[in-house]
């Protein structure tokens, strides 16, 4: 443990998730939830609509709420480039 006077006590949530085997999923998660923000975003400054939206990626209204809800993590990648793809935009994917 650390010292409780440098504010450093214990591990970081990172390690503690890692430790807890929850990791990965929990990033998977933390990346979708920030791709159907930017994706809401985009849409908003752009004025498209859900119908729009929806006509655009040939789905149905509910489908696309599914994209855009930050807690559905079972959108595929090829989903959510087709979504950047239609408002102009492209998923930027890297190794670190």
């Amino acid at each position: 443990m650390g010292d409780i006077t440098t504010g450093h006590v214990g591990s970081s949530f990172d390690d503690l998730l890692i430790t807890d085997g929850t990791y990965e999923e929990a990033a998977d998660q933390a990346v979708k939830r920030v791709l159907a923000f930017q994706l809401a975003e985009v849409m908003t400054e752009q004025g498209v609509s859900k119908p729009e939206m929806a006509r655009r990626l040939e789905t149905s209204r509910s489908q696309l709420d599914r994209i855009l809800d930050p807690r559905n993590d079972s959108i595929s990648l090829k989903v959510l480039k087709k979504a950047a793809h239609a408002v102009g935009r492209s998923i930027k994917i890297e190794l670190v």
